[in-house]
């Protein structure tokens, strides 16, 4: 991969691929009961770097591939069906570099921590959820000489001792002013609570605590009104994203390869169906992207999320009943799948997410 070159080609593209998706088949499928087992290993950071996955959206000039938005999604889906907690720890880190492009362009993330992130040598955790709660839990963000102070305890961080830093948001409640910045691990930095899941178990994710850690205006990423950042989360929160239907296919594939006829129908009808919620989904996610983001045709995008969780709900299920008792054991897929689309139900909840879920389950 030419990755200082000038522009990547569709040759570089194929190239990038290929190569993410022979690691994914031969290290991480290979290993996903274990790595939800025993957590994911410092060695797999080193492996993503040295594939480019660190600053795949990154510009050439910081050594990264920048790569387009439909081949971002495939890297999601295909690490994602292999190896879902890695991917949870990898996620919170990839879409970090082109945030800081943008907070570049509009003259913040100056700071040798950012581009350290652009280059790809360091793994970013992310702590910006909380957000949602506010006022009733959230991380405290006071202006000082030069900067900013953040105090509180991060609910969620994945890939916790992974993380050489955090992306985190928090709130000044005088101005209601949402500060999200770049925060160095260290002896400010603190696990507070390891957090025992059942399901992504192996993503090393725990409550993190915060004691007065000053963040230069230099590692600032934005600064936005409370309103503004509740309707950039809206598309966050709100669409089916690529993670959902690699792991629709890793588990369309595994029904496809039991030897009941039965489990093959269901894949085999099945597999339209997710297709065709996901071109819908994707179809959606860019339209709203192209219209500024926020509520575009927001509950045709609530629906396509809640059709995809079903989707997963639904075939999580057909795989475990076709392996039966045997599916329950945990060096089986099919509890590992069933326990990862119930993350899937929950991860990045908004209020609208829940209201549809629960709508939609009521009929």
């Amino acid at each position: 991969m030419a990755a200082d070159s000038a522009s990547v080609t569709a040759t570089d593209t194929h190239t990038f691929l290929t190569r993410v998706h022979d690691y994914a088949e031969s290290v991480l499928r290979p290993h996903a009961l274990r790595t939800d087992r025993d957590g994911v290993p410092s060695a797999r950071i080193g492996e993503l770097a040295e594939l480019g996955l660190l600053n795949h959206l990154a510009p050439t000039e910081y050594g990264g591939l920048a790569v387009d938005r439909d081949t971002d999604r495939r890297v999601h889906e295909i690490i994602s069906g292999a190896c879902f907690n890695t991917w949870l720890v990898w996620a919170q880190h990839a879409p970090l570099a082109e945030r800081i492009i943008d907070a570049r362009a509009a003259g913040l993330a100056g700071c040798e921590l950012a581009d350290r992130v652009l280059r790809g040598r360091l793994l970013l955790g992310a702590g910006i959820s909380d957000v949602r709660r506010y006022p009733d839990h959230y991380i405290r963000a006071s202006r000082a000489p030069g900067g900013w102070t953040f105090t509180g305890t991060i609910s969620w961080v994945s890939g916790w001792g992974l993380n050489a830093a955090l992306t985190v948001a928090a709130v000044d409640p005088g101005t209601e002013t949402v500060v999200t910045a770049l925060v160095p691990v260290d002896e400010h930095t603190r696990s507070d609570t390891p957090l025992t899941l059942a399901a992504v178990a192996g993503s090393r994710t725990e409550r993190v605590r915060l004691d007065e850690v000053f963040v230069p205006d230099e590692q600032v990423l934005s600064a936005h009104s409370l309103d503004h950042a509740r309707l950039l989360d809206v598309g966050l929160a709100s669409d089916a994203r690529s993670h959902h239907f690699g792991l629709a296919e890793t588990v369309l594939r595994e029904l496809e390869a039991v030897t009941d006829p039965q489990a093959r129908h269901v894949a085999q009808t099945w597999r339209p169906r997710v297709a065709a919620i996901r071109t819908r989904a994707y179809a959606l996610a860019d339209e709203a992207k192209a219209h500024g983001g926020g509520p575009h045709r927001l509950d045709e995008r609530l629906a396509t999320k809640v059709a995809s969780g079903e989707a997963l709900s639904t075939l999580t299920r057909a795989l475990l009943i076709a392996r039966s008792g045997r599916g329950l054991g945990r060096d089986d897929t099919a509890q590992l799948h069933a326990r990862s689309a119930l993350f899937v139900l929950v991860q990045g909840h908004s209020a609208d997410v829940r209201r549809a879920q629960l709508a939609a389950l009521a009929r």
